[in-house]
């Protein structure tokens, strides 16, 4: 292990739970994770392997059968698990978003039914916010809940659920019309338990996940619609039991899921800079080592710095969450960071392995073809940059 992106001040669970993580990485992913992801193959064995390790309960609460661990020590984890194979890491992303939803929004019924079987990795959770029309602009959602009695029915169609058929329980935001003028009070968040697998849901009449969508990489974990036509949902699975707070809700998980996502960046680009700098020094160009040609030296250079400079950003982050601060700016500044960071290491690192990277053979190919997800996922570049402007403007504004 080199000396970059370490972490200082860690207690000596969180260095025993990485150290653990680390090993299982090494041994269990990174050896046939390209293999699977070039199958677009679902990891059973991966994931029944973290599951013995308890890592579906990683930030779930002593009390409900988890770890109780904090948002860094999972950010760190995420890291770990990424620079092995980032579909990994997305199988348990979501996971935790919900978990942390219902552990901080939940009502106790919630709270008592979800989190221990959450923390088993019994039940596995999705978050479902985006719709095909929706992109950015979380105010245009159309998914509609109508209340009738006791229960909502549901209508509409949801996008980019990463688990969207492997997962149990999915939360799933939608426009409600309780709560007033604001389009931001009138969105409510509903857990719905449904059967894994593809196709009209066997449990839940009316929803159906279509099957997975095809992508350039993130192969592995199954990205899907949801379809929802008359979906009738008891009115105690509104998460919290009070419709309108929904996109308060998600906007919390999308916080934590914010630093997961720079978390991936740092794990991935890590990964890039081994694998360049492990290169370098077998290949020989000109009678010597490229590693150690100066343009090559400058690259390995300028590929460590971003590496470091994201994982410290990251780590900022996660411990402003962590310490109870807003955390908006800081994980703004690192989902921003790490992503682009991610994909200038990946593709410098590409670059050093010259006319293999092109090559499958060659891990590189895998990495630059999820890196760019990471300028998507939990919100652009520029989504981003609103959020830090606007907060930099709040926090700088002058007296008038």
């Amino acid at each position: 292990m080199g000396r970059l992106a370490q972490t200082d001040g860690l207690t000596e669970i969180q260095r025993d739970i990485l150290a653990t993580v680390r090993d299982f990485v090494d041994k269990e992913i990174i050896p046939v994770a390209t293999e699977l992801e070039h199958k677009d193959e679902y990891p059973t064995a991966i994931v029944e392997g973290m599951k013995q390790l308890g890592l579906f309960g990683l930030t779930i609460p002593e009390e409900y059968g988890g770890l109780g661990e904090s948002l860094l020590t999972y950010a760190l984890v995420v890291e770990e698990i990424a620079r092995g194979w980032m579909s990994v890491s997305g199988i348990v992303n979501t996971h935790f978003i919900v978990a942390h939803m219902i552990s901080a929004h939940g009502t106790q019924e919630q709270k008592d039914y979800f989190l221990p079987k959450m923390a088993a990795g019994e039940i596995r959770g999705a978050f479902s916010m985006s719709e095909p029309g929706l992109g950015s602009d979380v105010s245009a959602i159309s998914t509609k809940g109508v209340k009738d009695g006791d229960h909502y029915v549901l209508n509409g169609q949801k996008m980019w659920l990463t688990n969207g058929g492997t997962s149990t329980l999915v939360a799933v935001l939608c426009k409600t019309d309780e709560g007033g003028s604001s389009p931001y009070k009138n969105m409510t968040t509903f857990l719905i338990e449904k059967t894994a697998g593809f196709g009209p849901n066997p449990t839940v009449p009316g929803l159906t996940v279509p099957g997975k969508i095809e992508k350039m990489g993130y192969k592995g974990v199954d990205t899907t619609e949801l379809v929802l036509q008359d979906v009738r949902i008891p009115a105690d699975r509104v998460l919290g039991g009070v419709p309108g707070k929904g996109f308060y809700q998600m906007m919390d998980g999308v916080e934590v899921g914010r630093v997961n996502v720079a978390a991936r960046g740092c794990g991935v680009a890590r990964r890039a800079f081994e694998l360049g700098i492990s290169y370098a020094q077998q290949r020989s160009t000109f009678g010597k080592k490229i590693a150690e040609h100066q343009a090559i030296q400058f690259k390995l250079a300028e590929m460590a710095t971003k590496v470091e400079a994201a994982h410290q950003m990251m780590v900022m982050a996660a411990r402003k969450k962590d310490g109870g601060e807003r955390n908006d700016l800081e994980a703004g500044m690192a989902k921003y960071l790490a992503s682009e960071y991610c994909k200038e290491v990946v593709e410098d690192s590409f670059r050093i392995h010259g006319g293999y990277g092109f090559s499958k053979e060659y891990e590189i190919e895998r990495l630059y073809r999820e890196a760019p997800m990471l300028l998507i996922g939990e919100g652009t570049a520029e989504i981003q940059k609103m959020i830090v402007g606007r907060r930099l403007l709040e926090e700088y504004r002058i007296a008038e």
